[in-house]
């Protein structure tokens, strides 16, 4: 679900209708992709929203922005990956300017339906359109990295193990 904020100076009539209306109408397994351009005004994601993403069944949240409610986000278990924390919440600093279009979040174009995976190494988003190759081709990778370690545990050197598997 890409999300595109824009800096707004002062609070709209009605300050988180689209935020609300990007959250409620989350999926499940989706993941918020949200972009606040250059903007280190305001945090556009937080504690509540984290709740109300996971209880519609997303499965995180990527941001080119900040976050706030570091701690009620990691109890919760809800991935977030952001540019920073800052305890300022959105209202009449940032909006919501559209959704589920194609953005760019760290240089990265972003469309709805995109594969958006996320861990400790960082975030890859992987076009629909190439995903079945993309990921068949990531799981053979990882099997020849399971069989790499297995022998380098065994002892075998460096060497013997790429040319054996081709991964390092």
């Amino acid at each position: 679900m890409p999300v595109l904020h824009v800096e707004v100076f002062e609070v709209p009539e009605n300050p988180y209708h689209m935020e609300m209306e990007v959250v409620d109408s989350l999926k499940p397994d989706d993941v918020l992709v949200g972009r606040a351009p250059l903007s280190t005004k305001a945090a556009l994601w937080g504690g509540l929203l984290s709740i109300a993403a996971k209880a519609q069944g997303a499965r995180g949240a990527v941001l080119e922005g900040m976050t706030r409610d570091v701690t009620q986000i990691a109890r919760m278990a809800f991935p977030v990956f952001a540019s920073g924390i800052l305890p300022l919440d959105a209202k009449g600093r940032l909006h919501v300017f559209a959704y589920c279009c194609a953005i760019k979040c760290g240089g990265v174009l972003v469309a709805p339906g995109d594969i958006v995976f996320g861990d400790a190494n960082g975030v890859v988003v992987i076009p629909q359109d190439v995903a079945a190759e993309t990921v068949n081709a990531a799981l053979k990778n990882t099997d020849a990295e399971y069989l790499t370690e297995e022998e380098l545990k065994k002892g075998t050197l460096l060497c013997g193990a790429y040319a054996k598997h081709g991964v390092l």
